[in-house]
């Protein structure tokens, strides 16, 4: 079972999101939320911060916004996979040992999946030249 867990043919390599590379605990949330650099997108917040762990870390909030448990769980397991696939391998790659926490805006929940994905993938790429651009 755990070999199958592991082996992948996604980009991002492994199929775990082990728990070191989430953003879970409330402290670290509100960490991110008060420290960190916020930057909006159509869909979506950005709050940035480096990370005290040494490695990138990646999480997601979603609020309800008058929304049912159902549309909710479904938008937060979309934006965790893409942190998992695409977000975490592009930060590991650049060397960014950064903290990214997503909280969603109430347009989020109408928007395609590859609109996110789209708008992860640019903030990270930009964020990743911006880092590697100012050592």
């Amino acid at each position: 079972m755990e070999s199958a867990l592991r082996s992948s043919g996604a980009p991002g390599g492994s199929r775990k999101y082990p728990r070191a590379d989430r953003i879970r605990q409330t402290k670290d949330i509100r960490r991110v939320l008060r420290r960190g650099r916020r930057t909006r997108t159509r869909h979506l917040e950005f709050f940035v911060l480096p990370s005290e762990t040494g490695h990138p870390r990646f999480g997601v909030i979603v609020p309800r916004h008058r929304n049912t448990i159902v549309k909710r769980n479904r938008l937060r397991r979309r934006l965790r996979e893409i942190g998992r696939v695409e977000v975490l391998p592009r930060l590991r790659t650049a060397g960014c040992s950064t903290d990214i926490l997503v909280r969603t805006r109430p347009e989020a929940y109408r928007a395609p999946f590859q609109d996110l994905r789209l708008q992860l993938v640019e903030f990270t790429e930009r964020l990743c030249s911006s880092i590697s651009s100012s050592d």
